[in-house]
């Protein structure tokens, strides 16, 4: 199975037409419907299922565009990374990042960073701990930066120099935000939003008896997406404070949850990981100025 030829699946998949995936791949539409038949010869399964105007995917076809974008993206970064190899003032770092006001931390030693390597190139990935170390563990990350504290057995680590407060986002003319703190109590009976993460390892710590009297109404990954139905009213936000905008022109206001509920950040890699050159520079100076 060739990287071309996967090249080849990925952009008929997005396009889903022949025609116009050939144009944007600058291959003839022979050419490319034989290497695609080719290609499901080989495994034997019917990628595609053609219709008069368009093709789409079978479950088989979609099974292997997620593996293929995998790696394509493992390829591209093996093909930057010995490309840069030699260039002592840049190459490429990848980093996969938790939501996290602390960030600020990371994008100040990117910035130290830069000046002494101008020809470094960055690529950011962001979600939660489940995505960003799961594009860990497949090697398409160099770092990931976790709201969890990491498997040591997996993982080396730093510790971010503060911890996140937890508390509640919601709008400013609502009872509730009348309180200087919320308790586990007020929010019984309430639609909540959090995230799936938060509210499976996080809040339960915290709400302890009164868990299973909580009710989660939608479950998020982004806080700036759930702020926005705390905003119509819709439901309270459980999330980490400034992270998103609760100045008084934004209608909403953050309640820090009482008894206080923190959580740590961790910027981590795999044990025994090789590094690019610039990689291993960048973890160097982190570790350096984190410790």
């Amino acid at each position: 199975m060739e990287i071309r030829t996967l090249r080849y699946f990925l952009e008929t998949a997005r396009e889903e037409n022949m025609t116009k995936a050939a144009e944007l791949l600058h291959v003839t539409q022979p050419t490319l419907s034989k290497a695609l038949k080719s290609l499901e010869d080989e495994l034997g399964k019917k990628l595609f299922v053609r219709h008069s105007f368009s093709i789409s995917l079978t479950d088989e076809g979609l099974l292997l565009r997620e593996r293929a974008e995998d790696l394509i993206n493992m390829a591209d970064k093996i093909e930057k990374e010995f490309v840069s190899f030699d260039d002592i003032t840049g190459g490429e770092i990848y980093f996969g990042l938790a939501e996290s006001y602390q960030i600020r931390y990371l994008v100040r030693e990117i910035s130290a960073f830069k000046q002494d390597y101008p020809n470094l190139h960055y690529h950011i990935t962001s979600g939660d701990t489940e995505q960003v170390a799961e594009k860990l563990d497949k090697g398409l990350l160099d770092f990931a930066v976790l709201a969890e504290i990491p498997d040591r057995r997996k993982y080396n680590s730093l510790e971010f120099p503060e911890r996140d407060i937890w508390g509640v986002v919601m709008s400013a003319d609502l009872p509730l935000a009348k309180k200087k703190a919320i308790r586990a109590q007020d929010l019984i009976g309430l639609p909540l939003f959090c995230s799936g993460q938060g509210w499976e390892k996080d809040i339960p710590h915290w709400a302890k008896e009164n868990m299973e009297k909580l009710h989660l109404e939608g479950s998020f990954r982004l806080s700036y997406n759930a702020s926005l139905f705390a905003k119509e009213r819709l439901g309270y936000l459980l999330t980490f404070d400034k992270l998103v905008d609760t100045s008084e022109s934004s209608g909403l206001v953050f309640r820090p949850l009482t008894p206080k509920l923190e959580t740590k950040l961790f910027l981590v890699w795999k044990k025994h990981q090789t590094f690019s050159p610039i990689a291993e520079r960048f973890l160097n100076r982190i570790t350096e100025d984190f410790n």
